[in-house]
């Protein structure tokens, strides 16, 4: 074995005991930073927010919903830290991944500058991409459920 191959193979090894834990790290870290933004009141993302509330809510005030909105993601990103709970993470994480890609359709002129051409607001939303592979990578890492 050269020593390129040994290398290598010593890197795929220790990537590989923390991957998992750092992906859930990565998790809790946005999902609990973007919550307490919202809380405070202090997300860039608010009046993105506002602005999806108003298409779609309209009779829920928006100090109501970013509260409810922060505390979720509060949970979400708590939640990927315990891994017991990572089917209630994951199953957290779908509604808020398809609420988060609804501005790109509904709202295309905050989100598009033309075609295929995003505003950093739709830069920002695409990006989940990365987020919906980093949930699949956990969940592919679980046990099937053993039947009773």
């Amino acid at each position: 074995m050269s020593l390129f191959s040994k290398m290598d193979s010593k890197i795929i090894n220790t990537t590989r005991a923390f991957e998992l834990p750092f992906a859930r790290l990565a998790f809790f870290v946005v999902y609990f930073w973007f919550g307490i933004l919202k809380l405070f009141d202090a997300s860039p993302a608010n009046p993105l927010v506002d602005s999806l509330l108003q298409k779609t809510l309209p009779f829920m005030t928006f100090g109501t919903f970013i509260m409810l909105l922060g505390v979720y993601e509060l949970i979400i990103g708590i939640s990927f830290l315990i891994p017991r709970l990572s089917r209630v993470s994951i199953f957290l994480l779908i509604p808020h991944l398809i609420v988060t890609v609804m501005p790109l359709i509904l709202l295309p002129a905050i989100t598009w500058q033309s075609w295929f051409i995003p505003t950093l607001e739709g830069q920002y939303i695409i990006k989940n991409i990365l987020i919906i592979a980093l949930a699949l990578e956990i969940a592919g890492s679980l046990r099937p459920m053993k039947s009773r």
